[in-house]
């Protein structure tokens, strides 16, 4: 007779090793469930029917959800007797519920967690449970299910019983023998009857999130990982920031006590540098409580940033700011290569960088398995779980119950910012708290803002508190690259000054470099010019980021210690990184952009207004098609005509970022900024119609994936010319994960539509092109049909 322990629901990771049992897996997933409902909480979003018993049906189908794996055809294949079963174990374990479970409500409930955790339960591709056996007689279903051990089912019926009820779960133990296949096949053909037509949203959504907690609890107990069960930024977290700052003489600004007194969504616009992360996290700590109090869970925080450089300096910022990096979370989709780049250095050995790869893919794998109560990364991360399904609807329970700190909304084109507005709407229903932090947001966006939630948003203004004048605005109407723009930017390099200088495109910042690069290296040594845009390989952008943070970082206590020099930069320069400049030379962008920039310069107010140098873009359309004309290529021409020309009427003045925001004010209350906020509303719309109704809500998304990672990612390549290094770097580890950890050093970032070649071998992307270490990529050579592409056509 086969003992239950001898039962597996996991093949031995190694050989000699044992599997895990069946037995254990349930047991485990059943404490992750139990760890996932501490730590959400309450979920008031749900119907009132469903939420009364929305955790008790998450435990037990997370309890349930593999009994099916004592299927003989099963176990002959994970025992290796068997190269394969080729059949659904969910399907058999809806088989025990009906013996165990007399609530109806309940068992219907549990039934859509079991049956959806790995596949779609409908679609018409060949992978939903309703194509593989919606159609199946009872006798088709026997016969391609294989036999189940009438004994050992009854066995397992027994011990699942017995451990439920010890767990507080309402089950009754099982009155006599159980046909499982026959309780399965028809289970599923209720949940077929209920869920393959339209429901009402509030049901879907209750579907999706059942589905979610379960295939989280599955994952992490399959891992043998755990949740953080503290949220760092706690009722404490004021006291402690407020005793850090009075040890270094500093007091909270108005706009920062404003923001941490302040129950409900909020809008920050305060001055670049004037301490509105810090006001953020001031009202984040505030919401935790209120969350906490009201759904007895433990809220996590979602701090986003629209770019990728910029979320691993504020990943860095807030570890030290909470005393505890272990406690951040950084979600994007190149978090481990942050993890990896935080363990190392350039002199580490190879068996070092070996084992901190192992350990930044663990890291990241957590991460992925929503480990940390704090995270920091893109908004694109969490609107992935608008594709739900077995994949993505953890992401969805994971939501619930949170804080989202959205930090510079306005860097968004309007349908990823719609997207956004859409997704910002749906996390209050879900029961989360909005925190939205810019230095400048027009009213129109900020109306925007209150029109998603549909209802109270608390604003906090840091603007008008005496704080010094930063910047004096001069206009050039000659390009940023002409000969007589370089030479008044040596004039300032000769002068002894640390100069920005921000152009459109990469190509246009590769040309200045060339242009200025010399005379500051001549006057002011090695390293004093630097160029940093978005195609450079990932080894060569960390060694350029941490040049600049060493050269140009902020230093509050010693303005005096700031050294001369060059930086030549994109947009990439624009958000969140600390550095502080004597002058700007910037070609014209849309106003937002251009406020941005200043915030690079003068940073600390230490010294009397410094200049912002705007320069006159060129406008032409874009090579690949259309009529409509872009600033160098780039921003379309009509906002950045619009701000042009408000700039002008300043020229010479000293910029009030008070009158800047009536300056973006002006800009949306015209036909541009209403057509803008047109499309806003459309995509928002949109967004909300075809992903966040969940009328289907098992309904295969699959085929949506690769579009949506191509609306937000882009793609990456290696260098023809690195496939040798590339290979080297993969075969550096023992481990799969590690080795291409370490091979990510050689990947340049892409947009998508980028002439490439697929490498199946290596599973990756392989790009024909120039590169320079100091410079990035240069002209990429395109194949017979397609000419060569130019830097100056991406960002």
């Amino acid at each position: 007779m086969t003992s239950l322990h001898d039962v597996l629901a996991k093949s031995p990771a190694r050989p000699g090793e044992p599997g895990e049992s069946l037995t254990e897996h349930l047991t485990k997933t059943l404490e992750a469930a139990s760890l996932l409902r501490q730590r959400v909480g309450r979920l008031a979003a749900l119907p009132d029917d469903i939420r009364e018993l929305f955790w008790d049906a998450v435990a037990l189908a997370a309890f349930l959800h593999d009994a099916g794996k004592v299927a003989d055809g099963f176990q002959r294949m994970v025992t290796g007797q068997a190269r394969g079963w080729g059949e659904r174990h969910e399907v058999v374990s809806l088989g025990f519920l009906p013996a165990l479970v007399p609530d109806p409500g309940l068992r219907a409930w549990a039934a859509v967690g079991v049956a959806t955790h790995h596949r779609p339960l409908t679609s018409p591709d060949g992978r939903s449970l309703e194509f593989l056996y919606g159609s199946a007689a009872l006798a088709e279903l026997r016969d391609r299910l294989g036999p189940v051990d009438p004994g050992l089912a009854g066995r397992l019926l027994e011990w699942l019983a017995t451990t439920a009820t010890a767990a507080g779960l309402a089950v009754q133990p099982p009155d006599g023998p159980v046909d499982v296949l026959a309780e399965a096949h028809a289970l599923l053909g209720e949940l077929l009857d209920t869920w393959t037509y339209k429901v009402t949203p509030d049901r879907g959504l209750a579907a999706v999130l059942v589905q979610g907690a379960v295939t989280l609890a599955d994952h992490l107990s399959s891992a043998h990982g755990a949740f953080h069960t503290r949220q760092p930024l706690d009722a404490g977290f004021r006291p402690r920031l407020e005793k850090a700052w009075a040890e270094t003489g500093r007091q909270p600004r108005p706009h920062q006590r404003r923001a941490a007194e302040t129950d409900g969504h909020l809008i920050v616009r305060a001055p670049t540098g004037s301490g509105k992360t810090e006001a953020g996290l001031l009202w984040a700590a505030r919401q935790v409580e209120a969350i906490t109090a009201a759904t007895g869970g433990a809220p996590r925080v979602f701090y986003t940033l629209p770019y990728l450089a910029s979320i691993n300096a504020m990943a860095l910022r807030l570890g030290k700011l909470l005393g505890d990096e272990d406690a951040i979370g950084v979600a994007h989709s190149r978090a481990a290569s942050y993890y990896l780049g935080v363990a190392i250095t350039a002199e580490d050995d190879e068996e070092t960088r070996v084992e901190a790869a192992r350990k930044a893919v663990a890291r990241a794998k957590a991460t992925r398995l929503f480990r940390e109560t704090v995270r920091v990364g893109t908004p694109y991360q969490l609107l992935r779980g608008a594709l739900a399904g077995p994949k993505h609807s953890g992401i969805l329970i994971d939501a619930a119950n949170s804080v989202f700190l959205l930090d510079e909304l306005h860097a968004y084109d309007p349908k990823r910012l719609g997207f956004i507005l859409a997704a910002t709407r749906f996390w209050k229903d879900l029961g989360g708290r909005i925190g939205v932090l810019s230095a400048t947001l027009p009213q129109a966006l900020l109306h925007l803002i209150e029109e998603a939630l549909g209802e109270t948003v608390h604003r906090v203004d840091g603007h008008g508190q005496g704080l010094p004048a930063r910047h004096r605005l001069r206009l050039r109407d000659r390009h940023l690259t002409d000969p007589a723009s370089v030479a008044e930017i040596h004039q300032h390099l000769a002068a002894g000054r640390s100069v920005l200088v921000v152009a459109n495109n990469v190509a246009d910042a590769q040309h200045l470099y060339d242009q200025l690069a010399p005379l500051a290296l001549q006057a002011h040594g090695p390293e004093a010019a630097l160029l940093l845009h978005s195609r450079f390989r990932r080894r060569d952008r960390s060694r350029i980021e941490e040049k600049i943070h060493d050269r140009f970082g902020t230093r509050p206590g010693d303005p005096a210690g700031r050294r001369p020099g060059l930086l030549v930069a994109t947009q990439v320069v624009e958000v969140s990184l600390d550095v502080d400049f004597d002058v700007l030379h910037t070609s014209a962008a849309p106003l937002e952009a251009l406020l941005q920039r200043f915030g690079r310069v003068n940073r600390i107010a230490a010294r009397p207004p410094a200049d912002v140098v705007v320069h006159a873009p060129t406008y032409a359309p874009r090579r690949r098609g259309g009529a409509e004309e872009y600033a160098d290529g780039v921003y379309p021409r009509e906002p950045v005509e619009a701000g042009w020309a408000i700039l002008t009427r300043h020229d010479g003045a000293v910029v009030d970022e008070d009158q800047a925001n009536h300056w973006l004010d002006e800009i949306y209350a015209g036909p541009w900024g209403e057509r803008w906020c047109a499309d806003v509303r459309d995509y928002r719309e949109r967004f909300t119609e075809d992903f966040l109704t969940f009328t289907h809500p098992f309904h295969d998304r699959d085929q949506l994936t690769e579009s949506f990672d191509q609306l937000f990612d882009g793609t990456e390549a290696v260098l023809r010319t690195d496939l040798e290094d590339y290979t080297a770097a993969l075969d550096q580890a023992p481990d799969t994960a590690a080795g291409r950890l370490l091979a990510e050093d050689y990947l340049i970032p892409l947009p998508s539509w980028a002439p490439t070649r697929y490498d199946k071998k290596l599973g990756v992307r392989v790009v024909d092109a120039d590169y320079d270490e100091e410079r990035g990529l240069l002209a990429i050579h395109g194949g017979p049909a397609e000419p060569a592409y130019v830097p100056g056509e991406v960002i």
